[in-house]
């Protein structure tokens, strides 16, 4: 029984917390809240333990007893789940977890560097094992990776560019935007494409990226060039039998990121969340030329996509060698086909 601990418990951190809880093989021991908030509210209703950041007075205040601060999280458990916002997984590994020697997953709004080791498991899960450190990549580039994966792995890529267009806020989320604007990524090309490189190291990619004023979901175009001649039918197939990619249709009326979050909801989707890169069945094409180009669009539930990564990378850090009956098992609590 793995013993973990979830430090940051905010739009991935009570995903992850409520995943690792699901596990036969993992216990969570605990989540930190900083102040208190309706997520720590929820954690106490669902009998989280609930460990201080910056002091308990607010969370006394309104009626939250914590069981203790991190470093007392940080005695009782063998692992830490960290879902804090950008660069602060980082100064955490080096303020907590090495000097307590204890294993540690942050996300992918940090760096490739702070850790050495960026994952999505059904590409390289092999790659984290027993390691002290590992980054799961961002939710876009790990839609990336899992389509892209699966393509190369049959045909073989020369070459991939790919947009990304990008929801401009999560649906509870008041400080971001835009409202009345499409704005493009003013760089090139834009971070995913290095960022898929670290998980799919000879896949030559480059990515543009715009944000636009919608929080359901981003949604990713892409051309590639294959190696090997391929057919639509062949790649339908592909996308079909591939784990965490789900083929939807227009002939289910899923002809928007909009349908597809109402089809997570009346699943009973825990939060009506969608994990699975979802691949249009109609947009997928082929151009039947030298270059054998295929193109597709997916989209991608940018709060959610990245929760059983996390949950595999926990198994595999922690020495579990079976990568595809690690993702078996977490895809059968997600309700995953």
């Amino acid at each position: 029984m793995i013993k973990v601990g979830l430090v940051g418990y905010g739009t991935i951190g009570k995903r992850v917390a409520d995943a690792v809880a699901m596990q036969k093989d993992m216990k969570l021991i605990g989540v930190t809240a900083h102040s208190y908030s309706f997520n720590t509210e929820v954690a106490k209703q669902k009998g989280y333990k609930i460990f201080t950041v910056n002091g308990d007075a607010d969370l006394k205040l309104n009626g939250i007893n914590p069981d203790g601060d991190i470093n007392n999280l940080l005695e009782e458990v063998d692992f830490i789940v960290d879902a804090t916002p950008k660069d602060i997984g980082r100064e955490d590994i080096e303020k907590y977890y090495k000097p307590k020697k204890i294993k540690a997953i942050v996300q992918g709004g940090e760096k490739h560097k702070t850790t050495g080791t960026s994952f999505v498991a059904q590409c390289n899960y092999n790659e984290a094992l027993n390691k002290n450190y590992v980054r799961i990549v961002s939710c876009n580039t790990t839609g990336l990776c899992r389509t892209l994966d699966a393509v190369n792995k049959k045909y073989g890529i020369s070459s991939v560019h790919a947009t990304m267009i990008r929801r401009g806020a999560d649906p509870g989320d008041i400080h971001h935007g835009p409202i009345n604007a499409i704005v493009p990524v003013l760089e090139m090309p834009s971070h995913h494409g290095p960022d898929v490189q670290t998980v799919l190291h000879n896949v030559e990619i480059f990515t543009t990226a715009l944000s636009v004023p919608s929080t359901l979901m981003h949604l990713h175009t892409l051309t590639v060039d294959l190696k090997k001649r391929a057919s639509i039918d062949d790649v339908t197939e592909l996308f079909k039998n591939s784990t965490r990619i789900r083929l939807v249709r227009n002939a289910e009326h899923l002809r928007s990121t909009a349908e597809i979050m109402e089809f997570a909801r009346d699943m009973g989707r825990l939060r009506g969340d969608m994990p699975e890169i979802c691949v249009w069945q109609e947009a997928i094409g082929i151009i039947s030329n030298s270059h054998n180009k295929l193109l597709y669009m997916q989209a991608v539930h940018q709060e959610s996509d990245v929760v059983p990564e996390n949950v595999d990378c926990i198994r595999a850090m922690t020495g579990f060698k079976d990568g595809n009956k690690s993702i078996e098992m977490t895809n059968k609590t997600f309700g995953i086909k």
